[in-house]
């Protein structure tokens, strides 16, 4: 029996060794290859893939490989991320591994640290039973509820900090599901969809995340035209929810709950709610405390002597007040999920890394002048896919900020207006349904243990291809209805 038992301790797990290889032999391939051609836009202005940029792509594969197959944790890989850079000389260490303290890793920091109070206050429970007694015990209208909610909340706050707080007040809501032995369809609907739909809401306005700035800033300086914040919402709007309303449709059909109801569902909420009793000076302080954040960040869009505060700064404020109040303490601080902060420290390195290597240029330049001879509907999408695919890797606004101007500089040549480069550039940029690294929600997501990153990923491929055809529908027809230019008048 002895014998049997270390045989099964030791036996190799062949798929797991098969990727890890693949991983580092694209890396080798990629990294010790010959040189590349160069990338040539419209104006003839060429640029070269230097062997810095060549080593970029090929950390890119490795830690792509590693990440989607999960062989290793997630966190760890994203430290090997840090490591080649700096031991293949694609960039100085000090620059690899300063971004792991970005201010956006922070940012994610600090909303996570939100979660944990909404949790430990007991305010998640009670907005879980409250919700619960409104939406009734079917599954499918639980979903629906959580989705809505979830996309609501990101016209006003940022997607990272919403899908932080909504998380553990889903976490509530699936124990009362009453499957405890392991992933269930339901979890799987429940907490991939918070992180696709956080996403389609986060597009909405430019409250939702910081890509809307930035594509504004490009559009601005290239175009020399202007979006009001208004502006936006009105194009942005109908193509947001009409995503979140189909992506529940979309995990209904793919991930259809076990349960069609959960009985004495909103009985039971009703009870646990009441024994919470009436609320606490701690989850009042709390509130306080989250919803003064939320504003200050909400009023900087509006009010311009505000414009100069840094959010990470304003959220990582309330980190502090959490624990000189005492709503928090030490065990708490030891309670973080740091394997999602590593996974999102290590895509801010690896982003970095292609941007400033070059290596996100030359494969913006090669992708969309393939497509600068082609009819302007097929030059929309397939600049739409590229940032699609890149905002899956790297940062939603690094892919906004390689791919906007190219796209903008060879609109002109196919008579393409440049309205519909911006806003079709900023709907695929909100929605990567891919990768867990593509946005701060899906990492989130990935703590639920309902799903794999390799089941994320299968599942967001029809989510893609449903996000395309939705932008297609768009961008031919209902946009132009709306009084969107699409093509430049001869």
């Amino acid at each position: 029996m002895h014998d049997v038992a270390v045989t099964a301790q030791t036996r190799v797990d062949w798929k797991r060794l098969c990727f890890m290889l693949l991983g580092a032999l694209l890396f080798f391939i990629v990294y010790y290859s010959p040189p590349w051609a160069d990338a040539v836009d419209p104006m003839g202005k060429h640029f070269p893939l230097s062997k810095e940029a060549k080593g970029a792509l090929a950390v890119f594969l490795w830690a792509g490989t590693w990440w989607v197959f999960e062989v290793v944790p997630i966190g760890v890989t994203s430290l090997l991320i840090g490591v080649l850079q700096a031991l293949f000389m694609v960039r100085p260490a000090k620059a690899a591994f300063k971004d792991f303290m970005d201010p956006s890793v922070l940012f994610i920091f600090g909303s996570v640290v939100i979660g944990m109070v909404f949790t430990k206050t007991g305010l998640t429970r009670r907005l879980a039973y409250k919700m619960l007694r409104i939406v009734g015990d079917k599954s499918s209208r639980i979903l629906l509820g959580c989705f809505v909610v979830t996309a609501a909340l990101t016209h006003i706050m940022a997607h990272t900090a919403v899908a932080a707080t909504i998380y553990p007040l889903l976490v509530s809501i699936y124990s009362l599901y009453g499957e405890e032995n392991g992933p269930t369809k339901f979890g799987k609907a429940m907490f991939m969809g918070m992180a696709y739909v956080a996403g389609a809401g986060s597009i909405i306005t430019l409250l939702g995340a910081a890509r809307g700035a930035v594509a504004i800033g490009f559009f601005n300086e290239i175009a020399h035209k202007n979006v009001s914040f208004f502006e936006l919402t009105y194009y942005m709007f109908p193509i947001g929810w009409t995503m979140v309303f189909l992506l529940w449709g979309f995990f209904m059909v793919f991930c259809r709950p076990e349960k069609k109801v959960i009985p004495g569902l909103r009985e039971r909420a009703a009870a646990l709610e009441a024994q919470l009793g009436s609320i606490t000076p701690k989850e009042i302080l709390a509130s306080v405390i989250v919803a003064a954040v939320i504003l200050l960040m909400s009023l900087k869009s509006f009010i311009p002597a505000l414009d100069p505060l840094d959010k990470t700064a304003i959220i990582l404020c309330s980190t502090i007040l959490f624990f000189v109040t005492g709503i928090l303490d030490i065990r708490d601080l030891e309670e973080i999920p740091w394997n999602v902060i590593l996974l999102f420290a290590g895509a801010m390195s690896i982003g970095f890394c292609l941007w400033e290597t070059g290596a996100a240029k030359w494969l913006a330049v090669n992708w969309l002048t393939m497509f600068q001879k082609a009819n302007w509907f097929v030059f929309v999408l397939s600049m739409s896919f590229f940032v699609l695919v890149m905002t899956n890797f790297i940062m939603n606004v690094a892919a906004i900020a390689i791919s906007l101007p190219v796209a903008l500089v060879i609109a002109p040549y196919l008579g393409v207006a440049p309205e519909v480069i911006f806003y079709a550039s900023l709907v695929t940029a909100g929605m990567p349904f891919l990768l867990l690294v593509g946005a701060a929600p899906n990492a989130i997501a990935y703590e639920s243990k309902q799903f794999t990153a390799g089941e994320f990923f299968l599942f967001g491929i029809p989510a893609s291809v449903l996000l395309m055809v939705v932008l297609g529908l768009f961008v031919a027809v209902i946009w132009p209805l709306m009084g969107m230019p699409v093509t430049l008048k001869g």
